[in-house]
């Protein structure tokens, strides 16, 4: 007897096999999201690496400036006046005497005249009292003299009235009156001395207020004469014309600066340090100007108070011959060395991050071909160097240029 077979439940494999087939795929899922992007390959020409070290550092600043003489001297127009002639250019060696420009203002060349006529005035008034006070007082010395004379007269008198008098000679009453004639002389002679004595002083007090007046119009015109003469704008001082700004014709006021002359042979370099690196910038610090045409030796003298569009003025004195072409004005750049620090691990400055602050960087590793990302304490700074607190031992090889763009990025591949 034939049993009948059962026929496969088709519909439960199906199932299972699809029921599998998603395990599958769901794994298959969760194991791709686990795993890391693949590291991006970067050119390695393209990066800049610079090894770790340790040793000297040296911490400097930098910065542009200008060689400008130490000694400038801004020549201001004394008077107004007109620019009549223009004898010297700018670019001339000059003298301390040489004129260099000529004005003219009639007002004041009439105003000198007038100054000198009241002198003379003065003179001549001067002299005509001072003759009169002292006839004055010969007249007064005459007077005094006559009455001495007849005070001694006088006396002399009433001596010989009193000899005769004792012998009975004179009688008494003439005694008296020769006496009385002789007291009264002295008295007038007595007077006649002080009298004189007054007159001395107040012709001594007369002829200096004459002299006062003749000392105003002295100095008056001597001041216009002054001023005549600076129509003749003198240099002041040797060295070399740098600027004349003005033209025949032009109208200058009382200040205005009509030329700026400069000493060639000493100059100084003042250099614009951004603020935030001038900070640590001390007076004494050595520095060193490069010309372009060769680098002088120098020294910090002066740091500038305020600071204007984000840098501060450094005044460094040169120390060293100036080469060839060194003149002022020339643009020059400048180092100051801040400090010397022995025996720090130190690398090249990156394009980001600065002094005293945390950031990451691409460490190659010792394939040389892939480089993960890791984090740094960056310590105080140089022109082209910073300081490593932690995070990079010595001889470690790190990329220092901008790797924005791999932020996202913990390693990367080197070809």
């Amino acid at each position: 007897m034939d049993i009948p077979r059962k026929a496969p439940n088709r519909k439960l494999r199906r199932i299972i096999i699809a029921g599998a087939g998603v395990i599958l795929l769901a794994a298959i899922t969760l194991g791709l999201s686990q795993l890391k992007p693949a590291a991006p390959n970067v050119e390695k020409n393209t990066v800049w690496v610079d090894k770790v070290k340790r040793g000297l550092m040296l911490r400097q600043v930098r910065g542009t400036g200008t060689l400008v003489p130490e000694l400038v001297l801004f020549i201001p127009a004394a008077t107004e006046g007109r620019v009549e002639r223009i004898l010297i250019l700018p670019g001339s060696v000059v003298t301390a005497d040489s004129v260099l420009l000529e004005l003219s203002n009639s007002e004041l060349e009439l105003a000198a005249r007038d100054a000198e006529l009241q002198l003379r005035a003065a003179l001549a008034e001067f002299e005509n009292i001072r003759a009169k006070l002292e006839s004055e007082k010969m007249d007064q010395e005459a007077i005094a003299a006559q009455v001495k004379s007849e005070y001694l007269a006088a006396r002399l008198r009433a001596e010989a009235d009193e000899s005769l008098a004792k012998e009975g000679l004179v009688p008494d009453i003439t005694l008296k009156i020769s006496k009385g004639k002789a007291e009264e002389l002295a008295l007038r002679y007595e007077i006649e001395k002080k009298r004189l004595g007054v007159s001395e002083g107040a012709i001594k007090a007369q002829i200096n207020v004459q002299q006062t007046k003749v000392d105003q119009m002295k100095a008056l015109y001597q001041l216009r004469k002054e001023q005549v003469a600076a129509l003749r704008v003198r240099a002041g001082t040797d060295g070399v014309l740098q600027q004349l700004p003005v033209q025949v014709g032009q109208r200058v006021t009382p200040g205005a600066t009509l030329a700026k002359v400069a000493q060639p042979e000493k100059l100084k370099a003042e250099l614009k340090i951004a603020e935030t690196q001038a900070k640590d910038i001390l007076i004494g610090q050595v520095a060193s100007v490069d010309t372009r045409n060769g680098v002088i030796p120098g020294h910090v003298i002066r740091i500038d108070p305020a600071v204007q569009n984000g840098t501060v003025t450094v005044d460094v004195a040169l120390d060293g011959p100036l080469p060839k072409g060194a003149r002022p004005d020339l643009t020059v750049d400048g180092t100051v060395e801040l400090e010397r620090l022995e025996s720090v691990l130190y690398v090249g400055r990156p394009a980001s991050g600065q002094e005293e602050s945390a950031i990451t960087l691409f460490k190659i590793d010792r394939d040389g071909v892939t480089a993960h990302r890791v984090k740094v304490k960056l310590g105080r700074s140089s022109v082209n160097t910073i300081e490593i607190i932690e995070g990079l031992s010595e001889g470690d090889s790190v990329i220092l240029s901008d790797m924005s763009q791999w932020d996202e990025f913990d390693r990367i591949k080197l070809s």
